[in-house]
């Protein structure tokens, strides 16, 4: 039974009921195995078993066998399962060849995403299968009242993570999360050839997480070339690790506006972690800690959304900058992060810019840490963190 209801789980059954079949992306221990198993499939694959994955592997028109000997002749298709197929993506030939004859229904989930979009000989399943996306848990899916901040700040928001009291087996769990994935993910699947180098890549983007991405001043601390800092973000990008953020570049008045991209990790437990830092952190870090929790939740937020929504920041090299932009269409939303209960009209001047430069922008937000919304100029209101999913809702 689920402790938690997935706001993803409306979204999955709509298109299962519509006959369509599913990609679920997610990292691990997102909840994609949770999820699945509420749907009572005819065949269930599970890839991470090495007998199972070693037969699929050795013959992977097996699937194609199994499902033509479930499907009746009159009845629907048969609701098939395989979790994590990235670990055998020669089955995705035998997906689209059952899908196209109307002998299978799939619901198919990965955890990473790198074999399943370089290899030029993998099928894709365009047109044939939907893509999901889930994410660790979001204000929207958590029950009030709601833990403290730093709570977030420090441990992430992983299901299993979240819902354990003990503090110990957190630091515990958290801290093997992060070797499975360089075990699991990047050294099982020989992603790089110089692991010591991946690791001490990974503490400096844990650290700078957030920030405008240098790739200079990392390639020199690591001690590789360029190239090699941009290919690791990819693979952190593919195994679905990183959130590569691209800044608000459009300005008919503005020429210095920066291109370069911000990345997060996904977790806020996870990257203290790779970062190799205590749950007990410096004052000095929770601003940019919480300015990067806020970026996370519109991230998820905008991924649950019918209509497509992206998640932005823009900045002008000449000091004007606003934390977190969403972008609708043509319509923009502009959101500073203060770290602060006490937000002055100071903390509104940029977005008050942001609003005379930008028509489609109509209002804009500073998330902090008040009890009650606060006015701050004219279209700029301060909201508790707490209310940000609820005032989301309303745009």
């Amino acid at each position: 039974m689920y402790l938690v209801q997935r706001t993803l789980e409306k979204k999955l059954s709509r298109i299962l009921k519509r006959g369509k079949s599913v990609l679920l992306l997610g990292p691990r221990q997102t909840g994609k195995t949770t999820l699945i198993n509420q749907y009572k499939a005819n065949l269930e694959i599970t890839l991470l078993i090495s007998k199972i994955r070693r037969q699929y592997e050795a013959d992977p028109d097996q699937l194609i066998r199994e499902v033509q000997a479930l499907k009746s002749s009159n009845g629907p298709p048969p609701l098939v399962i395989i979790d994590e197929v990235q670990k055998v993506p020669a089955l995705m030939d035998g997906v689209q060849y059952l899908i196209d004859k109307g002998l299978g229904q799939f619901i198919l989930t990965g955890s990473s995403a790198r074999k399943l979009r370089h290899n030029k000989n993998i099928n894709l399943l365009p047109g044939r299968i939907i893509q999901l996306h889930l994410d660790p848990l979001t204000l929207g899916e958590l029950a009030g009242p709601y833990p403290s901040v730093e709570d977030f700040l420090l441990y992430g928001s992983l299901p299993a993570i979240h819902l354990e009291p003990d503090f110990s087996i957190r630091e515990e769990e958290l801290d093997s999360y992060v070797d499975l994935y360089l075990e699991d993910e990047v050294r099982a699947e020989a992603l790089v050839r110089d692991i010591g180098a991946f690791e001490n890549f990974l503490r400096l983007a844990a650290i700078e997480a957030g920030n405008i991405v240098n790739f200079d001043k990392i390639s020199q601390d690591v001690g590789v070339a360029r190239t090699t800092i941009a290919a690791y973000y990819q693979i952190l990008e593919d195994c679905l690790i990183a959130e590569r953020v691209e800044p608000y570049s459009t300005s008919k008045s503005r020429k210095k506006l920066t291109k370069s991209p911000k990345y997060l990790l996904f977790d806020l437990g996870l990257r203290r972690l790779a970062a190799k830092e205590q749950p007990t952190l410096p004052q000095k870090y929770l601003g940019s800690l919480f300015e990067q929790f806020v970026g996370l939740e519109l991230i998820r937020w905008s991924r649950l959304q019918e209509i497509k929504t992206t998640v932005h920041f823009w900045r002008d090299s000449s000091g004007p900058e606003i934390d977190w932009v969403l972008r609708r269409n043509e319509a923009l939303l502009p959101i500073e992060v203060k770290w602060t209960n006490t937000p002055s009209y100071r903390d509104a001047k940029h977005l008050e810019l942001f609003l005379s430069e930008y028509p489609t922008a109509t209002q804009g937000y500073v998330v902090c840490q008040i009890s009650h919304p606060q006015i701050l100029s004219e279209g700029i209101e301060a909201i508790s963190w707490r209310d940000l999913i609820k005032k989301l809702s309303d745009w």
